[in-house]
């Protein structure tokens, strides 16, 4: 388990909530798609990490 990656993946998901929200209140239909955007990426990437620890559990 990466810490590190996991920080960042929160990071990219809170930034993408933050983005959303903007693009929602000032009615930027882009802003708000980048921001699901980005929440769907850290998505993957909590999933990728969450694969790794299983990989690590089976192996250990």
């Amino acid at each position: 388990m990466s810490i590190e990656n996991r920080i960042k993946a929160t990071a990219k998901n809170i930034e993408g909530k933050v983005q959303e929200a903007v693009g929602d209140i000032t009615g930027d239909p882009e802003a708000k798609e980048q921001g699901q955007v980005k929440q769907a990426e850290a998505q993957i990437l909590h999933t990728v990490e969450n694969v790794k620890d299983k990989v690590k559990e089976i192996i250990d």
